[in-house]
């Protein structure tokens, strides 16, 4: 039969999950990065996972397909032990403090002692799928946008959190456009003023959503 139903333009995905959790059918799952359809019987055709993707790699289209199968779909959650709707809840946040913009960040607050540090271009979070898990879990985050915000006083400010906390790591997460830079130029500088020597590490991600180095 012919019928609307999800196509994925595999170019455009970045295998960020998000579209796999919007969806309450599972019809759904990434497989080796990419967002892949598991089966025609298993999607309404109705889009919820259409407005949820960042990079537009979702569209639906007619074409000749399964009609869609309620009980496929129940069967197949079955199989996992959870409705789609659960294991979307399932996911955690791994933020360990509140505020996380540069500006708002006490100085003296005591989650900063001996901390693993995550200084992160606010886009990079929206960007990286798994963002969470890969960067912010046991991290302490602090994050701003170099172009938008005042960049000298990123450097005043971090200088001043590093100058009173003995910081155990730091890690710099920007994406792979000119304006952040000024992320890495703010840390580097306040590292440097305060004297600051952890090992440290610099994360780039494009906007494919990719870490590239």
């Amino acid at each position: 039969m012919i019928r609307k139903i999800v196509n994925i333009d595999e170019e455009k995905c970045n295998g960020c999950g998000i579209c796999a959790q919007a969806c309450h059918e599972g019809a759904i799952d990434i497989i080796d990065g990419k967002a892949r359809l598991m089966g025609d019987e298993y999607c309404d055709g109705l889009g919820d996972c259409l407005p949820e993707c960042p990079t537009g790699a979702i569209s639906i289209i007619q074409r000749e397909s399964k009609p869609y199968d309620e009980q496929s779909v129940e069967d197949k959650r079955g199989e996992h032990g959870e409705s789609t709707k659960e294991q979307v809840e399932g996911i955690k946040s791994e933020l360990m403090q509140w505020p996380v913009q540069i500006s708002l960040i006490n100085p003296k607050a005591p989650y900063l002692k001996g901390a693993d540090l995550l200084i992160a271009a606010d886009c990079t979070a929206y960007a990286y799928g798994d963002f969470h898990r890969k960067f912010i879990k046991d991290r302490i985050t602090l994050i701003g946008c170099p172009k938008l915000d005042d960049n000298e006083y990123y450097k005043e400010k971090l200088t001043e959190i590093l100058s009173k906390n003995d910081v155990n790591s730091i890690t710099v997460a920007r994406m792979e456009v000119p304006c952040c830079g000024g992320i890495i130029n703010a840390v580097r500088f306040a590292m440097l003023q305060s004297g600051t020597i952890v090992p440290y590490q610099e994360i780039v991600i494009n906007n494919q959503g990719e870490i590239i180095s």
